[in-house]
């Protein structure tokens, strides 16, 4: 059967007034102030509602029965839209698709997507972690979402693409930023994971950026590590004059090589000075697991000093201002400039590396008995509790075999340099 010419014109529909239909030639009078159609073919009419309102509609079979679906108010939705329209409506209705069960399922995909933006589902991922992971960590994990979400923060996580992505990252690399860049890689890809493990997105499109960025330049936390000039360090920071309680902690910090904030943070209820061991407790690890320390008496003896002076309060090392606040973050930092020491000769985390490489150095000790000291993490979860146990009696030694080599270096006698070909077992 011939596809019937299309009715209605621009004109006509212009023309049409509310409840006053125009004659048509074999059609009824419609009474007046009623609503009345004006048809365009192949279902597709203009729907005239005497309160003034022109809607598009059409009407077709969907499974047998009869359906009207809308399409629109005239003039938001033009003449020629509203055919388009209905020709699409058309054509899902003949494939057996519900246009209006479609349209519904269009607008919550976009409503879930507008909702799951970047900035949303690193909030999520971040605050997911902060059972796991210490307070400095969850900070810098904020920092980068935040610097990551300056240019992509808005997007749905699902519409990023890898070029979108490289152009955040290049904003930080052309700042001569390299490793901060790649750090935003490599967060980018760990929210991006969090969103395909909570059904909000299906790719990572970090892992295409994989040599795209520049390599950075490869910077060390600064340490002494030659002997003769770790003994100098002890001495200067024995004839510290500042406030006592720091100069206790940077006395202690090469004995126990922890990080520096579970120094600053420690508590007289994690010291049991009866059992040599200081617990600091998981919440407070970067690992999040609870990390016992050997004391050399050494260390006791330092603590025992501290004991007298602090141990009435809550924290060994107090801030000097508030004596239930830990010394500030940047205290170790700023007496070993005062003790003038440069930032790219030593740091407070430098003591970890000064106690790493000249332990291993040594050859007295095993490398998994120094990792355990230095609480570093083992991806292997029956290898790190075996580690755990096993190394105790052999991490007991070496810490007073490590302090007694401190008070050689700080007496500035004569470094006999070590055996490599020596090693004992714990």
């Amino acid at each position: 059967m011939p596809h019937k010419a299309e009715k209605l014109t621009d004109i006509a529909i212009r023309n049409a007034e509310p409840g006053v239909p125009p004659p048509l030639e074999g059609r009824r009078s419609a009474k007046p102030d009623s609503p009345y159609k004006l048809s365009d073919g192949r279902g597709l009419y203009l729907l005239v509602l005497p309160t003034g309102p022109k809607l598009w509609r059409v009407n077709t079979r969907l499974h047998g029965k009869q359906r009207t679906f809308a399409l629109g108010a005239y003039p938001d939705v033009t003449l020629k839209a509203a055919r388009a329209k209905c020709r699409e409506v058309l054509a899902q209705v003949a494939e057996g698709v519900d246009p209006v069960q479609t349209k519904r399922a269009e607008a919550l995909r976009k409503a879930v997507a507008a909702a799951n933006t970047f900035r949303a589902v690193a909030k999520d991922y971040v605050d997911s972690k902060r059972d796991e992971l210490d307070e400095v960590t969850i900070r810098k994990a904020e920092w980068l979402a935040d610097k990551l979400s300056e240019k992509i923060g808005r997007l749905p996580i699902t519409a990023i693409s890898p070029q979108e992505l490289l152009a955040a990252l290049h904003i930080e690399q052309n700042k001569g930023n390299r490793e901060t860049a790649r750090r935003m890689r490599s967060f980018a890809g760990r929210v991006f994971r969090y969103a395909i493990v909570t059904g909000r997105a299906d790719r990572d499109p970090s892992q295409d950026l994989k040599g795209a960025l520049k390599a950075p330049r490869v910077t060390h936390r600064a340490a002494i590590l030659d002997p003769k000039r770790v003994g100098e360090l002890l001495r200067s920071i024995d004839g510290y004059t500042g406030h006592l309680a720091t100069r206790l902690a940077l006395q202690l910090a090469p004995h126990v090589f922890v990080r520096p904030g579970e120094l600053r943070n420690a508590e007289w209820g994690e010291i049991e000075l009866f059992n040599a061991t200081w617990v600091i407790p998981a919440e407070k690890t970067k690992m999040k697991k609870e990390h016992r320390v050997p004391l050399s008496r050494q260390a006791l003896a330092i603590l025992n000093e501290a004991k007298g002076l602090t141990g009435k309060g809550r924290l060994v090392f107090p801030s000097p201002s508030a004596s239930d606040k830990p010394l500030s973050e940047n205290t170790f930092n700023k007496v070993l400039r005062t003790l003038g020491y440069a930032s790219d000769e030593m740091s407070a985390h430098g003591f970890r590396s000064t106690a790493s490489s000249l332990l291993n150095e040594s050859g007295k000790w095993s490398p998994d008995a120094i990792e355990r000291a230095l609480a570093h993490g083992d991806t292997d979860g029956v290898r790190a509790a075996y580690n755990r146990g096993e190394y105790w009696k052999e991490r007991t030694a070496m810490a007073q075999w490590w302090s007694d080599y401190l008070d050689t270096l700080r007496s500035g006698a004569e470094i006999i340099p070590f055996q490599s070909d020596v090693a004992e077992e714990g």
